[in-house]
């Protein structure tokens, strides 16, 4: 009968790898999630012959990530080239700030 490969893995560096993949998979499914872009979790395992018949295992887990988005500025470019944050088409409007009178709050009883 064969083992499962989910119980080589929990054996690899420790329970270390089985525990950093679950990580980076949470971490990846979060990233993918809020940039819609795809990423990848690649779990490697490599074996070489060690002494006396055994073989070394080790493991490696690798998340690529979505970037995420740079922020965007909206900008409108001139005749001449140049980039402004306001539309130069659009008209200004002469605004003042409106004193205020200080005013006596009532109280309403419940």
């Amino acid at each position: 009968m064969t083992r499962s490969i989910t119980d080589t893995l929990r054996h690899l560096g420790a329970g270390c790898l089985i525990d950093d993949a679950s990580e980076g998979m949470a971490d990846l499914v979060q990233r993918v999630d809020a940039t819609g872009k795809p990423g990848k979790l690649t779990i490697t395992i490599s074996l070489r012959k060690a002494t006396a018949g055994a073989l070394a295992v080790t493991g490696a887990v690798a998340v690529k990530k979505p970037a995420e988005q740079p922020v965007e500025s909206l900008m409108f470019p001139t005749p001449e080239g140049n980039l402004l944050t306001e539309d130069p088409r659009q008209n200004k409007l002469d605004l003042k700030p409106v004193a205020v009178e200080p005013r006596e709050l009532k109280q309403v009883a419940n």
